[in-house]
């Protein structure tokens, strides 16, 4: 019996996420089809000018958008922005700094710091135990 490897492919919308992009903004043929391992790969290591411009100047996801502005997605929620922001929209908010972003980035702050804290105390919880 012979043994016959299928390619693995995903949904566009997990390569999007994989990839950091916003799907709405990738082309159609992008949107419509299936990406394999090896698309995924490739698009990754040598991303194509639509890509690279996505990457760029956005609409940026989510997740992306509350990374560069340092805050939570649940922060992001709470301050009002549902939808996906262009880089440019990012940097007016940075600019802009409204009371929302300011509080969510202390709270993003404080919980890094707890999360610091916690590490350190197993970390030496651990090495009493050796």
């Amino acid at each position: 019996m012979s043994s016959h490897q299928t390619t693995q492919t995903m949904k566009p919308a997990t390569a999007a996420k994989k990839l950091g992009v916003y799907l709405e903004a990738t082309p159609a043929e992008f949107q419509e089809g299936v990406v394999s391992r090896a698309e995924l790969n490739a698009l990754q290591t040598d991303p194509p000018e639509w890509l690279q411009e996505l990457r760029r100047t956005g609409p940026h996801p989510r997740p992306v958008v509350a990374a560069k502005l340092g805050v939570s997605i649940a922060g992001l929620a709470r301050g009002g922005v549902s939808e996906a922001l262009t880089t440019e929209q990012i940097e007016a908010l940075k600019t802009e700094e409204p009371t929302w972003l300011r509080r969510e980035r202390a709270t993003q702050a404080e919980a890094r710091k707890e999360a610091v804290r916690i590490k350190e105390k197993n970390e030496e919880r651990d090495a009493k135990r050796s």
